[in-house]
């Protein structure tokens, strides 16, 4: 029986569609995950495997990959819980998310001090949005302290712990996201080699995502980001030789779109709080490789941008009735 859906931000999603753990645990390679085509132009969906890529983008084309690196960003407290660190702010706090076994602990208040390893007291400044924490912690470096006592950020669908290079793709090279760039799992050396040697361009962008999907009425918060010189010229060498951008991942996209001044991409850096939706749409991007995304998040309203209400909503529905993983360990989606 078909699936039926009102809007793309609206449906169940069957805990047997959750990827519960890496392809490569699953006894396959990285690279052996599904690719659902929805190809703007003609309007129709297709099914596919990643190793297909290459074969599926043009010569010409620039894919922009972010090449920020996960952190072990989960820490336990002596309360219990475990503290997630998001993303560094302008004036140096943190925004935190703390968490009871799976779900978001909201019990805390204001000036509120949780324990973290290390003889380490983490005072809870002021909220931010409906679950998260500003807070300044009395650490030398984040990364360093993350690097000692963390783990990498783990939701229940996945179903055991997994070594921090599972949640590393082939572009990780700048350590700060609290989560992976998961749209940017599936590829392998190989794969880039094959890409570029059909003519494709890579090109990296750094973004530093923080934690969970946003629900569809929560604005994004800021990120870190930076667009180099060498992206930008590459980014607008492609536009105009009618060659298209197809952002790898949400994060590449919001780092992009960023960057652009006048209709061109400049070099760029700093906290980005650039909101993408349909009031407010891309400039640069033309296509987008992602993952599958969960009910009311903002990520779809950012695809919204990019494609068509129509196909957006027939993709996942085509997504759904053919059983294709979500989550960062699952199968991925051209828009293009």
């Amino acid at each position: 029986m078909s699936t039926t859906l009102t809007s793309p931000f609206e449906f169940a999603l069957d805990a047997a569609l959750e990827a519960v753990q890496p392809a490569e645990v699953r006894g396959t390679a990285r690279s052996d995950v599904r690719l659902l085509v929805s190809d703007k132009a003609r309007g129709d969906i297709r099914h596919h495997h990643f190793e297909d890529l290459p074969a599926l983008v043009r010569p010409g084309d620039l894919l922009v990959v972010n090449n920020s690196a996960t952190l072990p960003a989960a820490v336990p407290t002596r309360q219990g819980l475990r503290v997630h660190f998001s993303s560094s702010r302008p004036d140096g706090s943190w925004l935190i998310e703390l968490r009871d076994k799976d779900k978001p602990f909201l019990g805390e208040v204001p000036g509120g001090i949780v324990d973290l390893p290390g003889q380490v007291p983490l005072r809870l400044e002021r909220r931010f949005g409906k679950r998260l924490w500003v807070t300044r912690p009395a650490i030398d470096s984040v990364p360093d302290y993350l690097a000692r006592y963390g783990k990498p950020i783990r939701y229940s669908y996945v179903d055991r712990d997994q070594p921090l290079d599972a949640y590393q793709t082939v572009f990780a090279t700048v350590p700060g996201s609290a989560e992976m760039p998961s749209a940017a799992r599936p590829f392998t050396p190989e794969i880039v080699t094959r890409l570029v040697s059909a003519g494709v361009g890579i090109a990296p962008v750094t973004l530093h995502t923080g934690v969970a999907s946003l629900e569809s009425d929560e604005d994004p918060y800021p990120e870190w980001f930076e667009v180099s010189a060498y992206t930008a010229r590459h980014v607008n060498a492609a536009k105009e030789s009618a060659g298209r951008v197809i952002a790898v991942g949400t994060t590449a996209v919001r780092a992009l779109e960023s960057a652009v001044v006048d209709g061109k991409v400049v070099a760029a850096s700093g906290h980005t709080d650039r909101i993408i939706a349909p009031a407010h749409p891309v400039e640069v991007v033309d296509g987008l490789l992602t993952g599958f995304h969960e009910p009311r998040s903002t990520h779809l309203s950012m695809l919204e941008a990019i494609v068509n209400t129509d196909l957006l909503r027939d993709s996942y529905v085509a997504a759904i009735d053919a059983r294709y993983l979500w989550h960062e360990f699952g199968d991925v989606h051209l828009i293009a």
